[in-house]
């Protein structure tokens, strides 16, 4: 069995039946919330995506249910013109999201969905990835950057 392939095409008939319902957004920001935390259902559910769990259920596919759910995701910014981004900082900074989020949104003409991830590891700086593309402006990799400088120029072995 082919679980890619049923995996789209029940992604796709969710996305229909959302966008007939005229519930994409709300159904959209609800399975994100899902595949972000999967033990916390959103309460209230979604009518759209109550029945569509429903009728998973009913054709033995509840197994599939977070596959579904993350080729939904895809098709979704696929559908809607939108661009993944993630930043990644040391500290949490106020504001920043919001700056980096319309930074991107004016290079690239497109809505930005931007997930932020604290990591102290960076010590400072942050880290932008957008769609496989990521820019590393942290401390951690300057100081790595130095370090491989200072090998090389050295002739020192690792």
């Amino acid at each position: 069995m082919n679980t890619g392939a049923i995996a789209v095409r029940y992604a796709k008939a969710l996305m229909l039946f959302a966008e007939e319902n005229g519930r994409l957004e709300q159904v959209a920001g609800q399975v994100k919330a899902i595949l972000a935390e999967p033990d916390h259902l959103p309460s209230p559910l979604e009518p759209c995506l109550g029945k569509f769990v429903e009728l998973l259920a009913l054709r033995g596919r509840a197994d599939s249910t977070l596959r579904i759910f993350r080729k939904f995701i895809d098709l979704y910014y696929r559908e809607t013109g939108i661009r993944r981004a993630s930043l990644t900082v040391a500290q949490d900074i106020p504001g920043l999201e919001d700056k980096i989020r319309t930074l991107l949104e004016k290079q690239t003409g497109c809505r930005v969905d931007l997930d932020r991830v604290v990591d102290p590891s960076l010590v400072g700086g942050f880290v932008i990835e957008v769609e496989g593309f990521m820019m590393d402006a942290s401390v951690r990799h300057q100081i790595e950057t130095i370090r491989r400088q200072f090998i090389t120029s050295n002739n020192i072995l690792e």
